[in-house]
């Protein structure tokens, strides 16, 4: 997503949202994820490579360096909090990008506060504030109401890519799949607000009437 904004000459706003796989999940597991995948789909250890290798290797042509060998599952939900909390620091983007390099390049226990409140600290938040904030239940408000959000939208998976609370992508998605999406959303609000304002528009374009 963040190639195809890049290519895209119109101001564009990316709000993250909280959302969790597996709300059920500990937060100290003893499986791996081959583990974990081979007993939630019913497949082999080695299907359930084979699926991951894909994604890896989908990760390592944008420049991600998944390490799936050694990631440590654990429960999100304080990291989600952690997210929220950096959002009303405006590091929510910072925070957000930095948890997800932790947990799938670096293989550290983003359940685990300690971890948590290192990394807040890497981004530029005050680590006893943090650790004050994981301690306690805030934010976790916020927390449920994206994920209630996610559910009234029927959101199942991630990624999801909501585009102006109307269009979706969903999945993995080339670059370029996302540029001609923008466009055309951004091409057909353009057309919207002109003839709010009383354009005539053919295939020529649209001409404005002088007030």
């Amino acid at each position: 997503m963040d190639d195809a904004i890049k290519q895209i000459d119109h101001p564009i706003e990316v709000t993250y949202r909280s959302f969790e796989l597996d709300p059920t999940m500990e937060r100290d597991i003893k499986e791996n994820m081959y583990e974990l995948l081979a007993k939630k789909y019913g497949m082999s250890i080695a299907q359930a490579k084979a699926n991951t290798g894909n994604m890896v290797q989908m990760a390592k042509d944008v420049g991600l360096d998944y390490q799936m060998d050694t990631l440590i599952l654990t429960n999100t939900f304080d990291a989600h909090r952690l997210t929220m909390y950096a959002k009303t620091q405006g590091l929510m983007k910072e925070m957000t990008e930095r948890i997800l390099r932790a947990y799938f390049t670096e293989s550290k226990h983003i359940g685990d506060h300690e971890t948590l409140t290192e990394l807040a600290a890497e981004v530029g938040l005050d680590r006893e504030g943090v650790a004050k904030m994981l301690a306690s239940d805030e934010m976790a408000d916020a927390v449920r109401a994206d994920l209630q959000t996610a559910q009234q939208y029927g959101i199942t998976g991630v990624p999801f890519f909501l585009i102006n609370k109307k269009y979706a992508l969903t999945g993995a998605q080339p670059t370029e799949v996302f540029v001609q999406a923008l466009k055309k959303i951004i091409a057909e609000d353009e057309i919207t607000f002109l003839n709010k304002e009383g354009a005539t528009c053919d295939d020529d374009g649209c001409e404005i009437p002088e007030k």
